[in-house]
This record gives structure tokens, C-alpha cells and sequence, in this order.
């Protein structure tokens, strides 16, 4: 079984958790990939396709078309085909379904339950490819039942063509030998709140900066790790008008051997979204064992498991406040965490896959 697997997000300018996600399950399927079958990889045309390169994946194959011509033509029905016995598109963005079965991953259902925190051309543009892909693929692929019950509530697709397939953690965030260096270059305080997002109103990120400017919230700094998205967001500026100063310190991107080291001696990692449909952040921080406060979006608290505490949108200072100030709290948090987080691997993603394949295919597993 040849798959072909659709790896432009992994060049996107702010790749993001899908650009992630496909990195991730595209190594997985590699790793996990049955006797005589493969992957190969295809992007846009890119002068260099080398970020888009993943162990064990043939390629990038470069299609004949730039980012923008490739988006606008798979939006109509149109463009180059994708080569393979089956092709998978990990997010949206996937080539019109021809001869060829079509697998197509579906991250969220935003674009209909929370269009005010997108671009108006962001929701157009992922109703109308979602749309289609409910309608012609054979089958969608969701990494949460929230967002299998949200789609299911917005477009025409039966249950039989959704299939729910997690998520998990990158062995490149394994805390690094060298995390005493990492931490004194990041200049890391003894005790600190992490966020980690790309930069954007569904982040909720202005939500937790109000929650932390009010006189109850813990005297604890706030470090934020994501790149800028759409939406203007300037959480300085807002921090500044909210009396934090330097409380709160942005990192933008960093690598990955720096996040575990983020991750591992946070006092909590906060996941304020208003929408999400898996929540990569909230896995990987119970993966390193750290206590997470999350929103009550349907999708992280399933992905919590009763693991994380959940607070509203008015709880969340007095939360944030409890689990500063309690360490048995944040130890019984710990260890629930990194038991939920065992549960999702992408090797087991990587063979929910395969095992969908084989059955589109009409092939023994």
C-alpha cells in the first residue's frame, strides 16, 4: 500500500499544531507502516522542501504549483492529483477526490462554532473545503468525539465515514540532557505559569492575562511560547495596560528540547482556549507531568480526562491561585496527568490509520 501523504502545512509561515500534527503522524505511519506498504510526501512547489522532510517518509514530492496556486485550485475541485494507492491529507487542505480514495483529517469545527475567532476568509475558506470533504471523501478523520459531535452538527456525514484517532506526544520533547544549561540561558524563574499558542483570539490568551491582573491571582510570571497569528493580538501592550510590566515574557518559537525544559519545571501550563479540537499543549504538559488548568472547551476536557481542572472563564484566578499555592494538589495533578497522557501515543495513532486504510481499501489489516 502506497500512501501519499500531504505535508504543505509543515511549510506553512506559522505552522502551528496541525503543522505539528502532520509531522508527527507522518513519521508514526513510517514507523508503523505494515510489510510492503509506504508513505511519500508531496508539498507545493517550494524552492526548498526541506522543512517539510520526515524520517522514513519518501520525498517531499513538489507538486507543479505554488502555496496560493495549490490552495486555490484544490478549493475548486481542481489542480494536481496527489500520487498513491490512498492519499491522506492531515488538515483540510487536500486534493479533490478522484479515482484515488481520499482520507482527510479534520482538526476542529470552529469555522462554525467560534467563526468570530477566525479571518472571515478563514471561515469561508475551511466551510467550503470541510464541506466538500464531508461530502466526497471516504473518510474524515477527527481527533476528538467533541469534534466529531460539533461537525456531525454542521455539515451532512454519516459516523461511519468519521473515525476518532487521538494524538500524542513527540519523543523530541524528552527533557534533554543538557536541561540545567537550557533552563539558565532561558533564564528560567524558580516558579513561573506557561502558555503555550499561537498568537491569536481563539488562544484566550487576553482572557488569562485578565484573569492574572486581578489583586487575588498568585505574584507568579507568566511565559508564553507561540509564534504571532492573525487578529493583531499584542499581548505586551495588554499586559502593560493590565499593570503586569514584566510579569509576562514572550519567547515566541522555540525548539523543542527548550519546550520540554519549559514544560517540566512550570509550576502549571494554562490552556485558556476559547475553541480547540484536540489541545497538543494540554497532552504535553501532563506528558512531563506538570499541572494544567484548561477552559471548559468540550475538546480539552475530554483530552483531560479529569486529569487537568477546568475552569471558566470567572474561576480561573482563584483556580490559578489554588494550585500555586497547594503542592499536594499540583502532585496528585502530576501523576493522574501522566497516566491520562499514556493513553495517547502516535504509534497508536499511526495504526488507527493504517487499520482505516487497509479497510477503505477492501485489504486485511
Amino acid at each position: 500500500m502506497r500512501v501519499g501523504l500531504v505535508l504543505e502545512q509543515c511549510l506553512a509561515p506559522v505552522p502551528g499544531g496541525t503543522g505539528r500534527y502532520s509531522r508527527e503522524i507522518a513519521a508514526a505511519l513510517a514507523r508503523r507502516a505494515p510489510g510492503g506498504s509506504a508513505v511519500a510526501g508531496v508539498t507545493a512547489w517550494h524552492r526548498d522542501p526541506e522543512p517539510a522532510a520526515v524520517p522514513g517518509v519518501a520525498g517531499p514530492r513538489r507538486l507543479p504549483l505554488g502555496r496560493r496556486g495549490l490552495i486555490a485550485a484544490w478549493e475548486r475541485g481542481l489542480g494536481p492529483a496527489v500520487p498513491g494507492d490512498l492519499v491522506h491529507a492531515p488538515t483540510p487542505l487536500a486534493p479533490p477526490r478522484r479515482r484515488t480514495p481520499l482520507v482527510v483529517t479534520v482538526h476542529d469545527a470552529v469555522a462554525w462554532t467560534h467563526p468570530e475567532t477566525l479571518t472571515p476568509r478563514g471561515v469561508r475558506w475551511h466551510r467550503s473545503v470541510i464541506g466538500r470533504a464531508a461530502r466526497t471523501a471516504d473518510l474524515l478523520v477527527v481527533p476528538t468525539r467533541a469534534v466529531a459531535d460539533e461537525l456531525r452538527r454542521h455539515v451532512d456525514i454519516g459516523a461511519d465515514r468519521l473515525r476518532v484517532v487521538g494524538e500524542g506526544v513527540s519523543g523530541d520533547l524528552t527533557l534533554p540532557a543538557d536541561a540545567q544549561r537550557r533552563a539558565a540561558a532561558l533564564a528560567l524563574p524558580e516558579r513561573y505559569l506557561l502558555t503555550v499558542a499561537t498568537l491569536e483570539p481563539r488562544k484566550g490568551l487576553s482572557v488569562l492575562l485578565e484573569a492574572l491582573a486581578r489583586p487575588q491571582a498568585p505574584d507568579l510570571p507568566l511565559l508564553v511560547v507561540g509564534q504571532p497569528g492573525w487578529g493583531g493580538l499584542d499581548l505586551a501592550t495588554e499586559a502593560a495596560r493590565l499593570g503586569l510590566g514584566d510579569r509576562v515574557r514572550m519567547l515566541g518559537r522555540v525548539p523543542d528540547a527548550d519546550l520540554a525544559v519549559l514544560f517540566t519545571r512550570a509550576t502549571a501550563v494554562v490552556v485558556p482556549s476559547r475553541a480547540e479540537g484536540f489541545g497538543l499543549p494540554l497532552l504535553e504538559a501532563m506528558h512531563a507531568g506538570t499541572p494544567v488548568v484548561t477552559s471548559p472547551a468540550a475538546a480539552l476536557v475530554e483530552v483531560g480526562g479529569g486529569a487537568a481542572l477546568v475552569a471558566a472563564d470567572d474561576e480561573l484566578t482563584d483556580v490559578l491561585r489554588e494550585v500555586a499555592d497547594d503542592a499536594g494538589l499540583r502532585a496528585r495533578l502530576s501523576a493522574a496527568g501522566r497516566t491520562r497522557a499514556a493513553a495517547y501515543t502516535w504509534d497508536g495513532a499511526a495504526d488507527a490509520l493504517w487499520a482505516a486504510y487497509a479497510e477503505i481499501l477492501g485489504r486485511p489489516a
